[in-house]
């Protein structure tokens, strides 16, 4: 045992989720001010579109959310704490000592009821974002009977798949030598690939339904719009979103020939026929510019270091004696890296969300080129109204976290755009 090295990865663990706490607390301070400075003011772009009532309650709807946000951060740095150098994480793997269950069985036991129980722990700010601050500006349509069933799905979901790929993973840590990382991977990343094709025709059904869309000039004007971009797929189907949630959203799902084109029930009536077929044009250019296939082997990418980085992490005894561990342990190990890993790629975060920003702006791109810019922009307008989303966010916070980039941004371009036709 060495009591230098167990101090290093105490120190480290603790510098890191300080730093990871205090940035994700210090970017919600932003936010909260940013739009909490500029709530009663409409930006000039979006002037006759957004009136007063709905500028105010996007901005009193984020400021809410970001606020919850902050008790969840200090909640999740306190259960990090807890499970590391705290020693939770030895306390469940003393407790579950039985004597008569051998590895790598025992092994995924421990793994799954740690799971469990940090899914438990984060079910209460899940509860209240849900039914209390959804519901109090009006977004919640779920049930609790709901809550619950949705809940228990996502659980016997995750044991099914994820337990066969949990039990390979331990086998080949324990039993598959030096190179044993290599083939996770490997396993990790086909695993993944074939849910996403799997997810529309097998997994989202479990949780919504899905019905051929109703409209058939719709329909028609839609089927037009996949001609002229090439795409083909199962079809339009709508998405009971209302059941859950007043929130509306498009996507299309999977890919070769189990790709579909899903619109939530809630769009459709927020937003005309000529509006989404823009709304798909944007979707469509993720397709054709072949983002998806670039975020899989981003993940595929970002799988193979993650394993790389547990391969060294679980021959480092240091680490076991900082979590108050006695000997190494592949279960706790790969426990460890779950737990602490994204507090480090935490940091990677704004790296992330620009690429991801430059898909956004591309697919915005080719958009205009397949449908009218306007219209786009006049849906996304009536979608930022409708889901109370911030127009005035803090520019630092956007630039860290936004996925998309902000509302004037946007649609100040496809306007850019739909005057040069």
């Amino acid at each position: 045992m060495s009591v230098g090295a167990a101090t290093e990865f105490t120190a480290l663990i603790l510098a890191a989720i300080a730093a990871e706490t205090a940035t994700r607390l210090w970017l919600a301070g932003r936010q909260i001010e940013a739009v909490g400075a500029r709530r009663g003011e409409i930006p000039q772009v979006f002037s006759g579109q957004i009136d007063m009532p709905a500028q105010v309650k996007a901005a009193d709807y984020t400021i809410a959310r970001v606020r919850l946000g902050r008790w969840a951060i200090g909640a999740e740095a306190l259960i990090k704490l807890a499970f590391s150098v705290g020693g939770g994480l030895a306390a469940v793997n003393a407790t579950l000592r039985i004597d008569n269950l051998q590895e790598p069985w025992r092994g995924i036991l421990v793994v799954l009821i740690v799971l469990f129980l940090l899914q438990l722990l984060g079910q209460p700010f899940a509860i209240w974002r849900t039914f209390g601050l959804e519901e109090r500006f009006g977004f919640n349509r779920m049930t609790p009977r709901l809550y619950l069933l949705d809940f228990c799905k996502r659980q016997l979901l995750g044991l099914t798949l994820g337990g066969p790929v949990l039990l390979v993973i331990l086998l080949l840590m324990e039993r598959g030598g030096e190179w044993w990382w290599i083939w996770a991977s490997l396993v990790v990343s086909a695993v993944s690939v074939g849910i996403a094709w799997a997810s529309p025709r097998f997994i989202a059904p479990l949780f919504n339904r899905f019905s051929p869309l109703a409209d058939v000039a719709l329909g028609q004007r839609l089927e037009g719009l996949f001609d002229r971009c090439g795409f083909s797929a199962r079809g339009v189907f709508v998405m009971d979103g209302s059941r859950r949630s007043a929130h509306g959203n498009a996507y299309f799902a999977g890919f070769g020939r189990n790709k579909m084109v899903v619109l939530f029930d809630t769009l459709l009536n927020t937003i005309d026929g000529d509006e989404i077929e823009a709304v798909l044009a944007h979707e469509l250019g993720h397709f054709r510019l072949h983002h998806v296939l670039e975020r899989l082997c981003a993940s595929a990418i970002g799988t193979f270091v993650g394993f790389a980085a547990l391969n060294w992490l679980m021959h480092q005894s240091g680490l076991y004696d900082a979590v108050g561990l006695l000997k190494p342990s592949a279960p706790m190990a790969l426990l460890m890296f779950l737990l602490i890993a994204p507090v480090f790629t935490f940091f990677t975060t704004p790296l992330r969300s620009w690429w991801w920003r430059r898909q956004e702006w591309a697919a915005d791109h080719y958009a205009s080129q397949h449908a009218d810019p306007g219209n786009l922009a006049s849906a996304l307008v009536k979608l930022y109204r409708d889901n109370a989303s911030t127009l005035t966010p803090d520019r630092i916070y956007a630039r860290f976290y936004d996925s998309h980039p902000t509302a004037i941004e946007r649609i100040e371009r496809l306007r850019a755009f739909a005057g040069r036709e």
